[in-house]
């Protein structure tokens, strides 16, 4: 990962990886399971140059529905971007105007009714992970990520992968719309630090280095604002900080609480210092900045009805992002700058890179994934699959270093853990006086952005009005929590599962990849207009936050 290449470079070393695997897959009869076998054979396809930009982005905001303002906001730090004219204008190429997302447009209620509840709960509880570590495995020629996190081994009482790979789990509350269960998927992620943070200062690993390592990147990305530093003047102690797990200030060799003593176990961050601890001492603390080399680990799964937390045993697809290089706050701005430019002048993005080793953004994040192939195996996306990946992952200005995960984790020992929203509160975004949820409702006027998820609109919009009451249970004080606002029932979970895997057997994700259980009716075939109608409606919203108020 982190080659950089140039595009004739890049073409050439695709072709020829394609082609080798093509003799592969012809000494093996044409039928083993190489999960490389699809992206080679469509290299040199360039399929659709916008795939970049997602479904969510064609959805009509009739009425002044808003579901925009999530993504499309006033970046904050070294994230300059602000986007929030997006939620004006549909400011898209002549190329990008038709919908290119038809998936959406289909009705799949009556192929998915063609699967029974017991064939689905089959599918979706067989592991399709271990298979793919095992084949990637057997590919030296591949110089792409090859799992190394054993999820069948499972993580230990503090969250960290029993398998001695360095991963952690992080326990986080969802990007609202899109990301809730209710529409679609689970998932669970799962991050790791260099070998460096892992270790002292005389190369031993060491889990106390590591979780103090952690919880100072917990607190440079997570604050909702930037934590004075260690040497600086002012009271360190009127600032809430970051609750996080105990860690030791000795180690540090920081007042990390801003009591006046150095401590051996203290449970909240108001002060960061310079640098990360044990072997990574030489790397700068920054704050909303990830350091060079961590990795993160995403996996979207199908809804299991009868798992606590519905994460199925089977994978939709399998996210890696690792940051191969850290740019510094001038070449991060120049970067957005030539985005900038590059939409000015009409000219669709451009990600080095190949799916062999995948597609890296101007910011220093190398992008890779996986996707069902038609017999439900894991195969390795498509270049334009993956552009469909970095949409998100670039210019967007809610993005805290072009992630989610980490900047809304819960707090503390808490959240590192397993992914589950049992006992999660519906907490307000930072900046925010109403509980999230409850937001994004009132601003959507629906649950999802096609305003399509019938069975939330039931519970939470009766008569076509808002119960806001309803909704505040799952806030803090409430008697429910997070899982009771944004889980499916049971019978949509199924019926979700079976939609999506119709997708899986047609193998058209260039068509989309978003399963609705009927044609969703709040997104555009062709956007024809250029305004989105939410000023005139004065419906646009500068406040969006990926930080959480907790």
């Amino acid at each position: 990962m982190g080659v950089r290449w140039g595009r004739g470079r890049q073409r050439a070393a695709t072709l020829a990886f394609a082609a080798a695997s093509a003799v592969l897959a012809a000494a093996c009869g044409g039928d083993a399971y190489d999960p490389l076998a699809t992206a080679a054979a469509r290299a040199g396809s360039p399929g659709n140059p916008e795939a970049s930009i997602p479904p969510a982005c064609y959805a009509t905001t009739a009425g002044g529905a808003n579901g925009c303002w999530t993504c499309h906001t006033t970046g904050i730090g070294p994230n300059t971007l602000a986007d929030h004219e997006l939620q004006r204008a549909y400011s898209f190429s002549d190329a990008a105007r038709r919908n290119p997302w038809a998936n959406l447009l289909e009705d799949l209620s009556a192929a998915a009714a063609r699967t029974s509840d017991a064939e689905i709960l089959e599918y979706i509880r067989e592991d399709n992970y271990g298979p793919l570590r095992r084949a990637l495995a057997a590919r030296p020629d591949y110089p792409g990520y090859v799992p190394d996190l054993d999820l069948e081994a499972g993580l230990d009482e503090e969250g960290f992968a029993r398998d001695g790979s360095g991963f952690r789990a992080v326990r986080y509350k969802p990007f609202p719309g899109g990301f809730w269960p209710t529409n679609g998927s689970a998932g669970d992620v799962f991050l790791r630090l260099p070998a460096a943070f892992r270790e002292d200062a005389s190369g031993a690993p060491s889990r106390e280095v590591y979780k103090l390592n952690l919880a100072l990147l917990e607190a440079a990305i997570a604050s909702p604002s930037p934590l004075p530093r260690g040497g600086e003047a002012g009271p360190a102690e009127a600032s809430a900080g970051r609750e996080v797990e105990p860690v030791s200030e000795v180690l540090a060799g920081v007042d990390l609480d801003g009591d006046g003593a150095i401590e051996p176990a203290v449970t909240r961050i108001r002060r960061l210092p310079a640098h990360y601890a044990g072997g990574a001492a030489g790397v700068a603390v920054r704050s909303w900045i990830y350091p060079r080399g961590t990795e993160l680990v995403h996996t979207v799964r199908y809804l299991d009805p009868d798992r606590p937390a519905l994460l199925a045993a089977r994978l939709k697809e399998l996210r890696y992002a690792r940051k191969v290089d850290e740019p510094d706050d001038w070449a991060i701005s120049r970067a957005y700058e030539r985005e900038a430019d590059e939409k000015e002048e009409g000219r669709p993005p451009f990600y080095a890179g190949s799916p062999e080793v995948g597609l890296r953004n101007a910011f220093g994040w190398q992008l890779q994934a996986f996707i069902e192939d038609e017999q439900g195996r894991l195969r390795l996306q498509t270049a334009e699959e993956h552009r469909a990946c970095m949409g998100c992952h670039s210019a967007v200005g809610v993005t805290v270093d072009h992630t989610f995960s980490l900047a809304r984790k819960v707090p503390g020992a808490a959240g590192w853990r397993h992914q589950d929203l049992r006992g999660m509160p519906d907490v307000p975004q930072a900046g925010h006086a109403e509980p999230e949820v409850l937001t994004y409702l009132r601003r959507a006027r629906g649950a999802d952005d096609y305003r399509g998820n019938a069975e939330m609109l039931a519970r939470f919009f009766p008569g076509g009005v808002l119960d806001e009451a309803e909704v505040r249970r799952g806030a803090p004080g409430g008697d429910r929590d997070l899982a009771y606002l944004v889980a499916p029932s049971r019978e949509r979970a199924l019926l979700l599962d079976k939609a999506y895997r119709v997708l899986v057997r047609a193998q058209r994700f260039e068509a989309g990849r978003d399963a609705a259980i009927g044609p969703a009716t709040g997104i555009l075939r062709v956007v024809e207009e250029e305004s989105t109608g939410l000023a005139e409606a004065h419906r646009v919203y500068l406040d969006g936050r990926a930080h959480l108020a907790w």
